[in-house]
């Protein structure tokens, strides 16, 4: 890397650049000063050193990272050298680049991309979006019509046997959220593919494995611009700047969240931050106290307080009452929020304790949708976001973007839509990428750590003209606002870690091959034979054909590792765990670091494989059995301004190694000694008006003599036409003990149906538990 490769960062504001004002009309020019900093930054280092240099370029979330990539493909895709370089290798005015490549995962910036592109590009082709398989990848790399090619990472494994005449030429490839797409394998997948690595020209010997350790590291002939909000250290190490004093890698390029802020370029996610906590009480209603492991049980225990009907009926008054008074009336009626949720049947169960608030009080306004991946189970029923929605997954983002107020036909028959959607509850779906600046409010109903903290609030951070800093809130079921600011450190104004000890990676290979179970001629013929498949591969599923072929070479080691095991288990888990401590440490370093050595790349191939053969020790599920939730309380903690003070540039830890070691047996507890642990962490305070009025019908219910005496000697199915007619005598004896909750199911024929079906399936067991039934 150069020597005058020295960090760039924006210090004010600055006049507007021509060339930008050419190709955007009507943006507000002074507010993109940084954009167009980091673009002529960039572009006249490449353009005086030439191809072969990595750049991070560390931009705050909502500040405007699509135009700056597409600006900066633009102006790659045509950049000259200086007319006075005198650098070895590189001669004056001509191309630095001859193609230009974006790697994104994100469909949205696809568009966001192609249209920002476009504005400059005008002739057919020089643009070209790679939306179908390989093979138009392969045409595009090689064909001479496209410039800028965005695609995915994930299309290189396949490309290599199609590609022809690559070798030898510069590609600039523009990363987009580097932490999250730039996987050993994958990042060394396109550096062969562009190098025309893994071919028989490779070198004199054309020797596979020496082309497959070589493609790892760094290459003359491409040039690496890494975009994220958020770098982690590994990201801060593959793509960043030395410090010229430390050596420490940080950013080239810094537009930090501190300055976003100032500049009004986005707004404070922090400042208003309103925290609840849950305090919940649990029971032991097993006949016996059987013993658990703590950690597993525990992990149960939390889960059934979390999911448990009235812990989700609370959260859900609290978010829409909440969004009623606060949210709803903001930015002239258009202000939306975001419900982020800890699991899919979290997401699916809040979405529906939403929906039957709303309809129980009547409520208009607060309509609501949910976002989630795949099929999912939910008593019994199959719910996917589609079927709950009533369209497709890709309508969403649309759907709920579209405002009545700025709709002149809303309310007739001419409207865009029928359906105003204000809240959008998610499981791990639109927290990073997601950019929509009517979003004012967010309720998190998930714990949040690192850099997915910063991700996920940053959906709030976008500006609008009619939104102001006041606008934003979030609401916080789970986390303390003192402990999201602490996420929130690293990334408010710039970031460095340290460099990484490269003889780690030595010390992980002697670890692993110390035990009797790895054997060089077998790594070897392995290698060989997948390189070599690898090579010829030309579709997915010819790869992956080829790779289930290749399992056959590591069966002897599969056979000494169950050896190992059944004489020393503890020795054999050990072994599995420094094998993938060294399969993960090698996919980056290799990256990093110029090692170029055989034995290390072998160890990687044949290692990555035989992981997906290796047998588990048995890992029995625990069964908590019957256990009632009996007290409950929901209630606001505090309102607090979690804002950042600038404190400079903040370290990242370096890279470590390391894992999570091998297994061992945990002590196990009694159920009831682990139930007191949580009661006494989690049931501070609670009293009397805690106990939870749903619990409490169905211990009566599996109290009553005659539906005990049904429960006995019927199915379930056969129980219910029993105690259906029973339940709601046992309702009203007892209607003294919480008159709000027993109106609402009288009220609310939805809601009772629900209780109902979820008291007695919870009375039947109950009875036939405590019988010694099954």
């Amino acid at each position: 890397m150069g020597a005058d490769l020295a960090p760039r960062r924006v210090h004010g504001p600055g006049p507007a650049v021509p060339a930008l004002r050419q190709g955007i009309q009507g943006a507000d020019l002074p507010a993109l000063h940084h954009q167009w900093h980091a673009v002529t930054q960039l572009t006249d280092h490449a353009a005086r050193h030439g191809s072969g240099q990595n750049y991070l370029v560390m931009h705050s979330a909502g500040s405007g990272k699509s135009n700056t990539i597409a600006w900066l493909a633009h102006r790659l895709s045509s950049l000259h050298t200086a007319p006075d370089i005198t650098r070895d290798g590189l001669r004056p005015n001509e191309p630095v680049f001859d193609k230009v490549i974006i790697i994104t995962d994100r469909v949205v910036l696809d568009r966001q991309l192609q249209d920002t592109v476009f504005q400059f590009e005008h002739v057919p082709g020089v643009v070209q979006r790679i939306d179908k398989d390989s093979a138009q990848l392969a045409a595009a790399l090689q064909g001479e019509t496209a410039k800028v090619v965005i695609t995915t990472m994930q299309k290189f494994p396949y490309v290599l046997n199609q590609v022809q005449g690559l070798k030898g030429k510069r590609f600039a490839v523009i990363v987009d959220e580097a932490h999250s797409s730039q996987s050993g394998d994958s990042a060394a997948a396109l550096k062969k593919v562009l190098l025309k690595l893994g071919s028989d020209d490779v070198d004199e010997s054309g020797d596979l494995l020496t082309a497959s350790a070589l493609a790892r590291g760094r290459h003359k002939t491409l040039s690496y611009f890494a975009f994220t909000a958020t770098p982690k250290s590994k990201t801060l190490e593959l793509f960043g700047t030395p410090h010229p004093v430390t050596g420490n890698p940080q950013p080239f390029h810094t537009y930090s969240m501190r300055q976003a802020i100032d500049e009004g370029f986005i707004l404070d996610v922090l400042r208003n931050y309103l925290t609840y906590k849950s305090y919940w009480k649990l029971a032991n209603a097993n006949p016996d106290d059987p013993e658990v492991d703590p950690k597993k049980a525990g992990a149960q225990l939390a889960r059934f307080a979390s999911l448990h009907p009235t812990m989700q009926a609370q959260k859900a008054e609290i978010i829409v009452e909440h969004f009623r008074k606060h949210t709803a009336p903001r930015l002239g009626g258009r202000a939306k929020a975001m419900v982020v949720t800890g699991s899919r049947e979290a997401a699916v169960r809040l979405h529906t304790a939403i929906k039957k608030y709303v309809e129980m009080q009547g409520y208009v306004g607060c309509d609501s949708l949910v976002a989630f991946s795949g099929d999912l189970e939910v008593d019994g029923v199959e719910h996917t976001e589609a079927r709950i929605n009533g369209f497709g997954e890709g309508e969403l983002p649309g759907k709920f973007g579209y405002t009545a107020a700025d709709d002149k036909h809303a309310g007739t028959p001419k409207a865009k839509q029928d359906t105003e959607y204000k809240i959008l509850v998610v499981a791990e779906k639109y927290q990073t990428g997601f950019d929509q600046p009517l979003l004012t409010t967010m309720y998190v109903d998930k714990l949040l750590k690192n850099v997915a903290a910063v991700q996920t609030l940053s959906r709030l951070n976008r500006t609008h003209p009619l939104k102001t800093q006041g606008d934003v809130f979030v609401l916080d079921f789970v986390n303390e606002a003192g402990d999201i600011a602490e996420q929130f450190k690293p990334y408010f104004e710039t970031a460095a870690t340290t460099p990484t000890d490269p003889n780690l990676l030595y010390t992980a290979q002697n670890t692993v091959t110390g035990y009797p179970v790895l054997v060089d001629s077998e790594m070897q013929a392995y290698a060989e034979a997948l390189l070599e498949a690898e090579r010829k591969a030309t579709t997915e599923t010819g790869l992956q054909r080829a790779h289930a072929a290749l399992y056959r070479f590591t069966e002897p080691a599969v056979q000494r590792f169950n050896a190992l095991a059944a004489d020393d288990p503890e020795a054999a888990d050990g072994f599995r765990s420094a094998l993938r401590d060294y399969t993960r440490m090698y996919a980056f370093l290799s990256q990093v670091v110029p090692y170029h050595d055989e034995e290390l790349e072998r160890l990687y191939l044949y290692g990555r494989a035989l992981l997906n053969r290796l047998p588990r020790r048995q890992d029995p599920s625990v069964d908590i059995g019957e256990v009632q939730l009996t007290h409950l309380r929901v209630s606001k903690t505090g309102e607090h301004d979690a804002s950042l003070s600038p404190e400079g540039e903040q370290m990242l830890p370096g890279f470590v190694g390391g894992g999570a070691g091998s297994q061992h047996d945990p002590e196990k507890v009694a159920l009831s000694e682990l139930i007191d642990v949580f009661n006494d962490r989690f049931g501070i305070g609670l009293g009397e008006a805690d106990k939870v009025w749903v619990e409490q019908q169905i211990v009566a219910l599996a109290e009553d003599g005659t539906l005990e005496a049904a429960a006995l000697v019927n199915d379930e199915s056969n129980f219910g036409v029993v105690c259906d007619k029973r339940i709601e005598d046992v309702i009203l004896s007892r209607h003294d003990d919480n008159g709000k909750l027993m109106q609402r199911y009288l009220d609310d024929e939805s809601l009772r149906s629900q209780l109902n079906q979820f008291a007695r399936r919870q009375a039947y067991q109950m009875i036939r538990r405590r019988k010694g039934i099954a």
